[in-house]
């Protein structure tokens, strides 16, 4: 571990970013690309935040904590990735693909033409079978008045569920629970009657109304902390600045009223810098200000963020059971399969079958025990995909992140901060801040990326040090 003996730093350039995740890193890249000394710390004995992989032990299959998927239109990370080294581990499948499964036995396939954007996704929609000819019109001139909603009637959209714009959209009971209902579901980890409809109008704008790459489904061959949290590390490093996980801050310590000087370690150690990144949950970064700066209003208006969970369920049976690759399921508690087996196809040497569940927005079931999860998601596999009911389960894994998003309701993305705060050397990151998108991986490198940003304006500003490009 670095020393942190030493409280020198006292140089304008010269930051200290608390939080080793997608946010954090991607700040303490941009920084010491643009010449600052940077140093992260992390709490936990490895970097990755809320995004990040293990291996499986026993058969070596590479595990999310969460089923993490990247997007082509999540231009920032990609740049991120890029910059680190590590891009040509993504796999891209440009032409996406995935089949939709009702609770009565009836499926349909969503899949992309060669068109070009926005019209590949037209195409998947007139050939979506789990909607009649008039609705798959309907949800294609919904998509169009969505674009034009989020340009002309972003106010009214930022006080609208995403069930009230689709009911005023007149969107069917069945266009809803077949297509809409899932894609809200999926991206924006709240049921939508809850979730804000100004969040589903960007993701819909980014992802599926622009070019077909960026509707595109974007995979590490490797585990996902491996894919950028040893990178980013050695080009921090390798810039002059330092990464220390296992290294707990525990307060913030102010330098006057509107400075921050200081980070007080668990251990009791300080580390001084200009300035301060915190790239942390709401509720982390509340719990290491001084008394009086948690009463400013700024700090107590993101005390009201509420999170969202997310449970995510691994099941390794003795033999494939389906040869797709995503299946969403429509009418029961489980709501997507990810096959790694298929999506994998090109390692290779893998026996029997892997796959992941997802339950977004989770708040009803999170606090059940995995014994009950497990049980839940295996009856909805063998009534969706009945192929499954022969198949003897392996093992499995259940994975809770009760704090995985905040929730996307109305509320809570009015209250979401930018990256200046009240105290003039203290910026924030992370995928709660505000982007205009959900909390994401994307949300969470758009942040890292304007606190990075924030903090070179702001030496520019007071000590006029030349800005390197």
């Amino acid at each position: 571990m670095p020393d942190l003996d030493r409280t020198v730093m006292p140089d304008p350039r010269d930051v200290v970013v608390i939080g080793g995740g997608f946010a954090g890193l991607s700040a303490a890249v941009a920084l010491s690309e643009a010449g600052f000394r940077v140093a992260v710390l992390e709490r936990k004995p490895k970097l990755g935040g809320r995004a990040y992989s293990f291996q499986d032990p026993e058969g070596g299959d590479w595990i999310d904590n969460g089923q993490h998927v990247l997007m082509g239109c999540y231009t920032q990370t990609l740049d991120f990735i890029k910059k680190i080294g590590t891009y040509d581990q993504l796999v891209f499948r440009d032409r996406i693909e995935m089949e939709m499964v009702a609770a009565n036995g009836e499926r349909g396939r969503l899949k992309a033409g060669w068109l070009p954007g926005p019209l590949h996704m037209a195409s998947a929609l007139m050939g979506y079978s789990m909607l009649t000819m008039g609705e798959r019109a309907s949800v294609l001139m919904a998509g169009t008045w969505m674009m034009a909603w989020g340009r002309f009637q972003r106010k009214r959209l930022e006080s609208m569920s995403v069930t009230q714009m689709l009911a005023q959209m007149r969107q069917s009971d069945r266009a809803c629970e077949r297509f809409w209902y899932p894609l809200a579901i999926a991206t924006l980890n709240e049921e939508p009657d809850k979730a804000c409809a100004v969040l589903l109008v960007e993701v819909w704008k980014r992802a599926f109304f622009g070019r077909r790459r960026d509707s595109a489904l974007v995979y590490s061959r490797v585990g996902l902390s491996d894919l950028y949290c040893k990178a980013a590390e050695e080009f921090i490093e390798g810039r002059g600045g330092m990464v220390a996980a296992h290294t707990a801050v525990d307060t913030l310590e102010m330098d006057g009223n509107r400075t921050v000087g200081c980070v007080r370690l668990r251990d009791g150690k300080k580390l001084e810098a200009a300035n301060f990144i915190a790239a942390v949950p709401a509720g982390a970064l509340i719990a290491m200000l001084s008394g009086p700066m948690r009463e400013e209003p700024f700090f107590t208006r993101l005390a009201q963020l509420k999170p969202s969970p997310i449970i995510c369920v691994h099941v390794w049976l003795d033999r494939d059971v389906t040869d797709c690759a995503f299946v969403g399921f429509i009418g029961s508690t489980t709501q997507w399969l990810f096959n790694k087996r298929a999506i994998f196809s090109s390692r290779g040497g893998e026996q029997g079958g892997y796959l992941s569940f997802v339950i977004s927005g989770a708040r009803a079931l999170v606090e059940k025990s995995n014994e009950e999860l497990l049980d839940l998601v295996l009856d909805d596999m063998h009534r969706m995909i009945p192929a499954s009911r022969e198949a003897k389960l392996v093992k499995g894994l259940v994975i809770k992140e009760k704090q995985a998003t905040i929730a996307p309701d109305c509320e809570s993305n009015q209250l979401r901060p930018g990256a200046a705060t009240p105290i003039d050397n203290l910026f924030l990151a992370g995928d709660w801040i505000q982007t205009g998108l959900p909390a994401t991986i994307e949300s969470a490198v758009m942040s890292g990326n304007a606190a990075a940003a924030a903090v070179r304006q702001r030496v520019g500003r007071i000590s006029r040090v030349p800005m390197l490009e």
